[in-house]
């Protein structure tokens, strides 16, 4: 080992990782996944899918996850910042639909794992940002579901102070709240069609 710095939160299972860095003249150099270190650090995950998508600031992606194929996800940014958060949707975990978020940033290189079964959603904080995520399943749309960003359930603490507007794809903007939410995974009150938007600057 050697290679990472593994840190766990508060929440079980979630991680924040650095790698070290090697630095000269040329740039630098430095690895984002191991096989072998992840398994040391108690992190045994194989990933079969890496994703990569560009937002311009104030892009907010999420809440999402998958119901029969949830997916663990390693985040990181290659250009940009954006403020990362997931939400914790183990039933009999002691923190239930509790949150972590944390800026990542080409700058820090901090990347975050995000065991299966948790929502993930970020939000972009600079002009442009690059994320890539590798994933331990595949994408399956038809799998997918979502809780609205700002469920005051949960309670995410999103910077929004720090851009102009929210700005949600359309299908996001539908998506529910918990209270209107069944889902197998969190057996709330399902899918994501056929909620109406809602005001984006906060409340419901």
């Amino acid at each position: 080992m050697g290679k990472f710095s593994f840190t766990e939160t508060f929440i079980k299972g979630l991680n924040v990782i650095e790698p070290y860095l090697v630095k000269d003249s040329r740039g630098f150099f430095m690895e984002t996944y191991n096989y072998q270190d992840f398994k040391e650090a108690g992190l045994d995950i194989i990933f079969v899918q890496d994703n990569h998508s560009k937002s311009n600031k104030g892009v907010l992606r999420g809440l999402h996850y998958q119901v029969n194929y949830p997916q663990g996800k390693l985040i990181r940014v290659v250009r940009g910042t954006v403020f990362d958060v997931a939400v914790d949707l183990r039933k009999d975990s002691p923190t239930f639909l509790k949150w972590f978020g944390l800026e990542l940033s080409k700058e820090n290189k901090k990347q975050l794992y995000i065991p299966p079964p948790f929502a993930h959603g970020f939000l972009t904080l600079s002009k442009e940002a690059e994320v890539i995520y590798k994933c331990t399943d595949f994408y399956k749309p038809d799998d997918e579901i979502g809780i609205i960003w700002n469920d005051r359930t949960i309670g995410i603490e999103w910077p929004i102070d720090k851009i102009k507007d929210v700005i949600l794809s359309e299908k996001d903007k539908r998506l529910p709240l918990l209270d209107n939410h069944e889902s197998p995974i969190t057996d709330y009150p399902l899918r994501i069609t056929n909620y109406p938007s809602r005001n984006l600057k906060g409340g419901t």
